[in-house]
């Protein structure tokens, strides 16, 4: 099922909205943490895979990426890409990462931000991305975590009487598969796996994993916003990086 909800007026709105006051979880946690393990993109072909309204693959050319092709399956996002974020490097694609033809070993970097656990083939677009990366080229994705993504509930903090944050909800772990969640609007479908699929998908398709991220706000950040340290009680991403030897 490819769910195409970043094209939903309301929800659309209320994500840049998000992003363009760059106080949200993927600004103070999940962007750093991608960024610091990206190897020098000097002469670098870059694939970004759900690369939404193009902010980062802008960033790669900047940072001496040769060329960019951004992927996503939102009109409304790939439109915005090319409104303000083009750049003769830069190719954006409106098809869904799942579909995308793919030539091989074609890419030195294929990355992906906070795509993946909309995905339903997980293992089927390890192996694509496997097939169009070059020998010694790097994937690096974020997803949300799987104790993030685990619970069936919407919402996965159980609140006290006056709204403080008791603990969060760990159930139903090891029960892979589809989630309907409440962000913004209700019917947001996302995919829960394990940690251990996750990374014994990437290792059986011939990935050397490098590094496992699982990031905290920067103290400077959490001393700004007190909130962010809840962050610390459940990690909220899962950043991963791996190698095709």
């Amino acid at each position: 099922m490819k769910q195409n909800i970043y094209d939903n007026p309301i929800f659309h709105q209320s994500y840049i909205n998000l992003r363009e006051k760059g106080k949200g979880l993927n600004d103070v946690l999940e962007i750093p943490a991608f960024r610091s393990l990206l190897p020098d993109l000097h002469d670098k072909k870059v694939l970004d895979l759900g690369c939404g309204f193009g902010e980062s693959c802008k960033w790669y050319v900047v940072n001496g990426a040769k060329c960019v092709v951004g992927v996503d399956i939102s009109d409304k996002m790939i439109t915005k890409a090319k409104q303000e974020f083009s750049d003769n490097r830069i190719e954006y694609v409106n098809q869904s990462i799942e579909d995308i033809e793919l030539k091989p070993n074609n890419f030195d970097l294929v990355l992906s931000s906070l795509a993946f656990h909309y995905v339903v083939n997980f293992a089927k677009l390890v192996k694509r991305i496997y097939a169009c990366v070059r020998p010694g080229g790097t994937l690096i994705f974020s997803q949300e975590h799987p104790v993030a993504t685990a619970k069936k509930v919407s919402d996965g903090w159980v609140k006290d009487q006056n709204g403080k944050k008791v603990h969060w909800i760990l159930d139903d772990y090891a029960d892979e598969g589809i989630r309907e969640q409440r962000w913004f609007i209700d019917g947001v479908i996302k995919y829960h796996r394990t940690l251990s699929t996750i990374m014994n998908t990437l290792i059986q398709t011939g990935f050397q994993i490098e590094s496992v991220l699982e990031p905290t706000a920067t103290v400077e950040s959490e001393e700004k916003n007190e909130s962010l340290k809840e962050e610390r009680r459940r990690p909220p991403f899962l950043i991963v990086k791996a190698q095709k030897p």
